[in-house]
């Protein structure tokens, strides 16, 4: 009997990938079937169904599922929890030759391969800025959560799937890639009943060492669960991020304590409620909590510093058996001479550090991926405090490869001005 947490739904896993003789046979079949393009996300969407970290969905959603999804966090279907809507949009030519009752093949415009096919059971229009007002809590154009909804097709087909395909990710990402029953398969292994996922779409700076640390004192282990999926202009590329991320966990962690993961979801940039997505799908990893510290999936100053664990309050208790473990801000304090948080440290007032990267006073150096991105794009000397060497190096070297720098705008929760002690 395992001792982790069950998956979301309560009836297991339900991946829906195909494998052997039955994947064969439908990847002949879906060959002459008429192809229906997948946006990034959308695949990515498929294959996160396929491995099954979206139990326990089978398929891109209803019109009710996707209305009771924006407004009450729950699929009309199942009255299961769900955060975030995941859908298929096609354009309207192509909808309208397709009928309900019709199979499909799913196209990855990217690989330019059939990843999938569905069983069309409804085509409907949506209204996009419900959707973003509810999930994003803008309809800004600016925001890339919005640019990606409002840039879908003007027809939403819904239906059971039957994944084909991981894509790249298995064969690019080998050394971390994991499946959920993969990921549950390791814990039972190494005796674990109670695990801290760490979400990182950043290289892993001392800020987030330090909440892993904390997280492994309270838990048996801590599961490093990168995204490996695609990002917005100005991130750093997965594959960078994975050699930095091995090189401040191989030498600062206990190797018993840590298991790294990657998964190939596309972030939405939706704040508290793609905490409440990553959740999800972190239960049905095998995880028993998920660390929810500053800015939680945020992007600008769309959210507040905090609002991700906010809503974690205002869901119902029996929407997920995963707890949030929640963490205020966290920096280096050079008063302290060591890490601390806003609610462990006195010294209020912020260190300073010249462009040369030297400490010239002050208390507290805030940390964040944002205002690391920024010093390494521009060249700049970061603090030995902000970051470990072996990160450091990893980070620099891909920077100085770049043609064309990315310029990275800091917002008020990278910087600490939107932030009171």
């Amino acid at each position: 009997m395992s001792k982790l947490v069950p998956p979301h739904g309560g009836k297991g896993l339900q991946p829906l990938l195909l494998q052997g003789e039955e994947r064969d046979g439908e990847l002949t079949k879906a060959a002459i079937l008429p192809k229906v393009p997948l946006t990034s996300r959308e695949t990515s969407d498929l294959i996160m169904m396929g491995i099954g970290a979206f139990t326990p969905l089978d398929g891109f959603m209803s019109h009710d599922d996707w209305r009771r999804c924006c407004d009450d966090y729950r699929l009309a279907s199942q009255s299961v929890f769900w955060p975030i809507p995941i859908t298929l949009s096609a354009d309207r030519a192509l909808a309208d030759s397709i009928a309900p009752g019709d199979e499909v093949a799913l196209w990855d415009t990217e690989t330019e391969t059939i990843v999938g096919t569905m069983k069309v059971a409804e085509k409907y229009s949506i209204d996009k800025e419900h959707e973003c007002k509810e999930i994003f809590r803008t309809t800004d154009p600016a925001h890339p959560g919005v640019q990606k909804v409002m840039a879908q097709g003007p027809v939403n087909l819904a239906g059971p799937v039957k994944a084909l395909s991981e894509s790249y990710y298995p064969e690019m990402f080998a050394s971390i890639y994991q499946r959920p029953a993969e990921a549950r398969r390791v814990f039972e292994e190494r005796g674990w009943s109670t695990v801290a996922a760490l979400q990182l779409r950043n290289p892993m700076h001392n800020s987030h060492a330090y909440l892993a640390w904390i997280a492994i004192e309270v838990c048996d282990g801590v599961y490093v669960h990168q995204l490996v999926g695609k990002l917005k202009p100005g991130d750093i590329p997965a594959e960078v991020r994975v050699k930095a991320i091995d090189a401040l966990v191989n030498k600062y962690f206990r190797k018993e304590r840590v298991v790294q993961g990657g998964y190939p979801m596309e972030m939405r940039y939706a704040g508290p409620r793609e905490a409440l997505l990553h959740a999800v799908f972190r239960q049905n990893y095998g995880c028993s909590h998920l660390i929810v510290g500053r800015d939680h999936a945020g992007v600008g100053d769309y959210y507040g510093p905090f609002d991700a664990q906010k809503i974690f309050n205002e869901i119902p208790p029996d929407a997920l058996v995963l707890r949030p473990l929640a963490m205020d801000w966290t920096f280096y304090c050079y008063e302290c001479g060591s890490m601390a948080s806003m609610k462990t440290c006195p010294h209020e007032n912020k260190a300073v550090i010249d462009e040369n990267g030297a400490y010239k006073g002050g208390a507290r150096l805030l940390l964040s991926g944002t205002l690391l991105r920024k010093l390494m794009s521009e060249g700049k000397p970061v603090p030995s405090e902000f970051s470990r060497p072996e990160v450091i190096a990893v980070l620099k070297e891909y920077y100085d490869s770049l043609e064309e720098k990315v310029e990275v705008k800091l917002h008020g929760k990278a910087t600490g001005e939107a932030v009171k002690p």
